[in-house]
């Protein structure tokens, strides 16, 4: 992808719908929205327009929106045209601009690779970006748009500020140290030790990967102690096969639900018993697998075997109303309310607050990384190894923000997204 070609795409929905926009980005973007829409309008202010072919031939009547110079969402020029949504309307405006010289279409999420190259967003707002648009509950929204409106950019720049004063002490430190002014290097160890402690907390919060992966909810115990009727109601479909049979389900299955905005991956296992059955001992091996990834653990046997911090589920409690647990029933309701009650406070201690930054599997990396030369640096004597670990921890976190040493993974990150965007 080439900075200097203009691309454009549909950023909206798919059509048939009730607006179509269209967006052109590139140095030639006035001049595809003058071919099509004649004299360009005042920046930022929409114009009703009415948008023909090279030929002259009438392709809709729409809004246009002129957006010049640097401050705009891609860093470039760009302009945008809001149409009729009808299938016919799009296609002909797309295949309009196609034969505009210099223009190409886009590709998927070139609109925010060019951002993010311009300068306008760093890396970690492109990732926030991405989480939002497979964003599917109110949770996995609301940590997505704290990571899109540079909640962890912020607090990046403010440590790179702070490391390049505490740099440039150790550098006068270097340079002068026969001068009694060039400040004090118990206090810039101090400092050291107080950032390292600051990002050593943002570690220990939830991180995103169970935000959008989904809280593991795993269903064991006996063959036929109900977690495949259970494992029904709670995903609200007939996603297993329930029978009477002792060692029906032999395999794991899974589904994805949502309980007041957040998001759980339910996994029914086959009954853990020994088993001659080839088979079986399969799905078995695969249960015990699936209980030791698990985040939640709903155990339908027995208590006295009731794995570490599980939830005792005494499930046909219409059947057996004296067993310990948490009484459930498929059959007549009762205990299904609590139970999801029970699966949200769990989870929500697993996950991030509402709205909190929720750092990834590569931020995490980068931090620890960063805090390492940062406590190797806050204790030791030589300042010129202190220098160095200073360098590399900020080199470090460049790379959180994009400014160097991504490109390996920006490819896979852009081509993840829309066309559109």
């Amino acid at each position: 992808m080439s900075t200097r070609d203009t691309i454009f795409a549909l950023s909206s929905g798919l059509p048939p719908a009730g607006i179509a926009v269209v967006r052109i980005t590139g140095p030639q973007a006035a001049t595809a929205l003058e071919t099509l829409a004649g004299k360009l309008p005042e920046p930022r202010r929409a114009v009703y327009r009415a948008l023909h072919d090279d030929h002259g031939t009438l392709l809709d009547h729409a809004l246009i929106l002129w957006f010049c110079g640097t401050r705009t969402a891609t860093g470039e020029d760009l302009a945008e045209l809001h149409l009729h949504g009808g299938r016919a309307v799009v296609f002909s405006v797309l295949d309009a601009l196609q034969q505009v010289p210099g223009l190409r279409p886009a590709v998927a999420g070139e609109f925010t690779r060019r951002a993010f190259e311009n300068g306008r967003i760093d890396l970690s707002e492109a990732e926030g970006l991405a989480d939002l648009l497979a964003a599917e509950t109110e949770s996995q929204r609301q940590s997505a748009l704290t990571l899109a409106e540079g909640g962890l950019g912020r607090k990046v720049e403010i440590w790179q500020s702070e490391l390049l004063r505490l740099s440039a002490q150790v550098e006068a430190a270097l340079d002068f140290s026969d001068e009694d002014d060039v400040g004090d290097a118990s206090a810039v160890r101090a400092h050291l030790a107080m950032l390292a402690d600051e990002m050593a907390s943002l570690l220990a919060a939830p991180g995103a990967e169970r935000l959008r992966d989904g809280i593991r909810v795993v269903l064991a115990g006996p063959p036929n102690s109900g977690k495949s009727s259970l494992f029904n109601v709670l995903a609200n479909r007939e996603a297993a096969i329930v029978s009477d049979i002792a060692g029906t389900t032999r395999d794991r299955i899974e589904a994805v639900i949502a309980l007041d905005g957040v998001p759980f991956v339910l996994i029914d296992t086959a009954g853990l018993r020994e088993s001659d059955d080839a088979i079986e001992a399969i799905g078995v091996a695969r249960a015990e697998d699936a209980l030791a990834s698990a985040d939640v653990i709903l155990w339908l046997g027995d208590a006295a075997s009731t794995p570490s911090g599980a939830l005792l589920v005494a499930a046909k409690s219409d059947l057996d109303a004296g067993r310990l647990g948490l009484p459930v029933s498929v059959v007549s309701g009762e205990g299904i309310a609590q139970l999801k009650s029970e699966l949200l406070v769990r989870a929500r201690g697993l996950l991030p607050k509402p709205g909190a930054l929720a750092l990834n599997r590569r931020h995490k990396s980068i931090l620890r990384a960063v805090g390492d030369s940062l406590v190797r640096a806050a204790a030791e004597d030589d300042l010129l190894i202190v220098a160095e670990h200073l360098r590399q921890a900020r080199s470090e976190l460049d790379r959180l923000t994009g400014r160097s040493g991504v490109e390996d993974m920006l490819d896979a990150l852009f081509g993840s997204m829309c066309i559109g965007k």
